[in-house]
C-alpha cells in the first residue's frame, strides 16, 4: 500500500511540471488561437537568463522577477516580429512556423550558454514530510500550490475580465473583433507576452527537479501536450488535471507493468493523445464547437 501510495504522490508531483508548461500552451491558444510546438524552448531560454542572472550575483526573487519581464517582452516580440506577418495563414504554415522557432531557440540556448548542465535553486526549501509512508518534499507541494494558484487565475481572467473576453474574441474571430473595437494586434501581442512568463514559471519550476541544459523542456512539452490535449486545449483547469492524470498513469504503468518499466514511460502520454483525439478530440473539459448547418 506504501509502494502505491508513493507512486501516486511522485505522479502527481511530475504531472505537476507537465501542467506547468500545458498551462503556457493552453493560454496561448485561448489568446492567439496558435498551438506553439516552441514552448519548450522558449521556457528552456527563460530558464536560461535567470541563470545568467543568478550566476552574475543577483538574489534568487530578483533574478525571477527580472526574467519575468523579459520573458513577457520577448513573448511579444516573437508574435509581433515572427507570427504577426502570418496572419491569415493556413495552420500548416503556423504550426512549420513554431518548429522553426523550437529549433531557433534551441540552438540558441546551447549557442549563447552552452550545452552542459547546470543546477538551478529551487524556489522552495528542501524539507520533506512524511504522511502513511509516501514522502512528500516541499518542491512538490510548492509545485502543486503554484499550478493551482496559476490555474484558478487564468480561468477566472478568461472568464470573468475584459481583457480576457476580449483576448478569446481577438483568437477567434480578428475580423469581426475588430468590428467591434477590440485591438486584435494588442491583444495578441499581450497573450504570446503571458504565455511566455507562464513558461519562465514552467521553467523555474521544472529546472531545480531535473538539471538546466538545452534540452530541459523537450521531453516535458511531449508530456504538456498530452496533459492538454487530454484536458482540452483552451481549459486551463483542464491543463492542470490532464497534467496529474497523465504523471500518475506514468508512474503507475512504469511501476506495475513490467514491459513498460522507466524506459517506455513514454508510451503512456503518446496512448493518452491518441485515445483522446480519436474519442474527444475536445478533451475532457475543452469547449465543443458549434457549428452552423
Amino acid at each position: 500500500m506504501a509502494r502505491l501510495l508513493q507512486t501516486i504522490v511522485d505522479g502527481l508531483a511530475d504531472g505537476s511540471i507537465y501542467a506547468a508548461l500545458a498551462l503556457a500552451l493552453v493560454l496561448i491558444y485561448r489568446a492567439t488561437g496558435v498551438v506553439n510546438f516552441a514552448q519548450g524552448e522558449m521556457a528552456t531560454c527563460s530558464t536560461f537568463i535567470a541563470w545568467g542572472l543568478l550566476q552574475a550575483g543577483l538574489p534568487l526573487a530578483a533574478a525571477l522577477g527580472l526574467t519575468f519581464v523579459i520573458a513577457f517582452i520577448g513573448g511579444m516580440l516573437v508574435e509581433c516580429v515572427v507570427l504577426r506577418p502570418t496572419e491569415g495563414s493556413d495552420a500548416l504554415t503556423i504550426v512549420i512556423l513554431t518548429v522553426g522557432l523550437y529549433f531557433l531557440f534551441n540552438s540558441a540556448d546551447g549557442w549563447i550558454w552552452g550545452f552542459d548542465s547546470h543546477s538551478f535553486p529551487s524556489v522552495f526549501s528542501t524539507s520533506r514530510l512524511s504522511v502513511g509512508g509516501a514522502h512528500l518534499t516541499a518542491q512538490s507541494v510548492g509545485t502543486v500550490g503554484v499550478l493551482v494558484a496559476v490555474a484558478a487565475i487564468l480561468y477566472a481572467f478568461f472568464q470573468r475580465t475584459d481583457l480576457g473576453l476580449a483576448m478569446r474574441a481577438a483568437a477567434q474571430g480578428p475580423d469581426s473583433s475588430r468590428l467591434a473595437g477590440v485591438p486584435v494586434d494588442r491583444m495578441l501581442m499581450f497573450g504570446w507576452g503571458v504565455a511566455a512568463v507562464l513558461g519562465a514559471v514552467a521553467g523555474a519550476l521544472v529546472a531545480p527537479a531535473l538539471f538546466l541544459n538545452v534540452n530541459t523542456m523537450s521531453s516535458v512539452l511531449i508530456y504538456a501536450f498530452a496533459a492538454a490535449a487530454l484536458g482540452g486545449l483552451d481549459s486551463p483547469v483542464g491543463a492542470l488535471i490532464g497534467g496529474w492524470i497523465i504523471g500518475v498513469a506514468q508512474n503507475l504503468a512504469g511501476t506495475y507493468v513490467g514491459f513498460i518499466g522507466g524506459d517506455l514511460e513514454i508510451l503512456v502520454p503518446l496512448a493518452i493523445i491518441t485515445v483522446v483525439l480519436l474519442i474527444r478530440p475536445t478533451g475532457l473539459f475543452g469547449s465543443r464547437e458549434v457549428v452552423r448547418v
